[in-house]
């Protein structure tokens, strides 16, 4: 059985010795990650065996694929050809940088290549690429195009900083792309309590909120409208009380007496009669959140939310022996009689309740 556990380990070490070397992924043809794992493995250990005779292997591979394949997209007609020129010249300059920054490795490869020349050139176009394709999804007039258009423009730019007009353009895309809802809150209730912050973990890029104040002095075009209904803590009268009794009966050990030369246990049955007592209160928060679609006037959401907070409190009474009884009833034993803080447990129950209508809300628009 050791025996075949230390060739288990064996074997598993010598797989991560592999994969840790870069030969799977030369193995399968990706000689581009076979380079990256090789130096990373040499910067720990410079005179990695494994690691040496990979990255030999690899890296003039790794660049021959990568320069033609970013020539032949070039001579394509594929739709962003000099976009994925530019992922592949950004590799070759990477490993050229790796490579520099890994004394193990720069022993192996002595003359990385670099082509920032070439990355300069196809950078503009691959800007001018997706600026198009971004004008072209503008055009379409839909959210999911304005969408589309803004991450293009958005690509545009970081391609070329200041490219054409790439940041107003972002602007007027991400405008059109975003949706916008307009909440009112009633506070059916007698507390000071608003459910504001619960549209704060909702609220994203493309998704925003409003107050009715805030779009009318805007003039936002409004879709949805949402009213947040505050209705108050409910508060039982009092906690529910149970309680159970146990007759309890133990033999406990209180000496030793010898018999036959020998000494044995001397024993004493001792009994407790137990009462235990579970003392329960539960607290809701109730609040109404209701979804309206602005142009049919239709409603999409009408839901009555709780957030609810939980008190339980055990304690023990009993009469007899002490020893009877278990460690748990001894340690319960201990307390006293206690009630719930309602202050504490309403505080509870409103995060809670923020907490589930904010849930409900982020579900209901996860998907615009």
């Amino acid at each position: 059985m050791k025996i075949r556990l230390l060739l288990l380990l064996t074997l598993v070490a010598l797989l991560l010795e592999s994969c840790s070397s870069g030969k799977a992924a030369y193995k399968q043809g990706d000689y581009y990650q076979a380079v990256l794992t090789a130096v990373n493995r040499l910067r720990q250990n410079p005179e990695h065996k494994k690691s040496r005779e990979i990255l030999g292997l690899s890296y003039a591979a790794a660049v021959e694929y990568l320069e033609t394949d970013a020539k032949n997209q070039i001579a394509s007609d594929a739709n962003f050809k000099y976009n994925r020129a530019v992922e592949n010249y950004e590799k070759i300059n990477l490993l050229y940088e790796e490579i520099r920054r890994s004394p193990g490795a720069s022993k192996i490869i002595t003359n990385p290549v670099s082509r920032f020349k070439e990355l300069t050139e196809v950078k503009g176009k691959a800007a001018e690429e997706s600026y198009e394709a971004g004008i072209q999804a503008m055009l379409k007039n839909t959210r999911a195009d304005a969408k589309r258009a803004y991450f293009l423009f958005a690509d545009a730019q970081k391609l070329s900083p200041g490219y054409r007009e790439s940041i107003e353009m972002m602007t007027q895309a991400e405008y059109n792309a975003t949706f916008r809802i307009v909440y009112t809150e009633v506070n059916a209730s007698r507390e000071n309590f608003t459910l504001q912050q619960a549209l704060t973990p909702v609220n994203r890029q493309f998704l925003k909120f409003y107050t009715q104040a805030q779009a009318l002095s805007e003039n936002i075009p409004v879709d949805h409208q949402l009213q947040l209904v505050y209705k108050g803590v409910n508060f039982p009268r009092d906690p529910s009380t149970e309680s159970s009794t146990e007759k309890l009966e133990k033999d406990i050990k209180v000496g030793e007496k010898e018999v036959n030369g020998k000494k044995e246990p001397v024993y004493e049955k001792v009994k407790a009669e137990v009462r235990t007592y579970t003392r329960n209160y539960r607290v809701t928060a109730e609040g109404v959140t209701q979804i309206t679609d602005v142009k049919s006037s239709g409603t999409l959401m009408n839901q009555t939310i709780e957030g609810d907070a939980n008190w339980s409190w055990q304690w023990v009474t009993y009469t007899g022996d002490q020893r009877a009884l278990s460690d748990n009833q001894r340690n319960l034993a201990k307390r006293r009689e206690a009630w719930p803080d309602r202050d504490e447990l309403a505080k509870t129950a409103r995060q809670q309740l923020i907490n589930n209508i904010s849930g409900s809300v982020s579900r209901f628009y996860a998907s615009y």
